[in-house]
């Protein structure tokens, strides 16, 4: 599965895992097991607020687009996010959603 990012600012946050073609995104799963090669699903045939684009399987990999949000101080990563190819099963890496902000030691 490829899954590419767009980045939002959006004070929600991503949760992604994968089994199969099933990924979950938040705790929904959206199964796309049906989707034979060199076909295309919509978007709009989707329910899904965090899908951008339309859903290809191209040689037999996935290819999609999904909202990547982040916060007022977010890394170069997340503003400017590569591309995440998928390949085993289980929890998905997405970038860090905000720098963390520094406390300052008393004097």
């Amino acid at each position: 599965m490829n899954i590419n990012l767009t980045p939002m600012r959006r004070d929600d946050q991503l949760v992604l895992s994968k089994s199969g073609d099933t990924l979950t995104i938040n705790g929904e799963d959206f199964d796309f097991s049906g989707i034979p090669d060199g076909a295309t699903l919509p978007r709009e045939a989707v329910t899904c607020d965090w899908l951008a684009s339309d859903i290809e399987r191209i040689g037999g990999v996935l290819h999609l687009t999904l909202i990547l949000p982040h916060g007022e101080d977010a890394h170069q990563e997340t503003l400017f996010p590569q591309p995440i190819a998928v390949t085993t099963d289980g929890q998905i890496t997405v970038p860090v959603y905000e720098t963390p902000a520094v406390k300052e030691m008393p004097a």
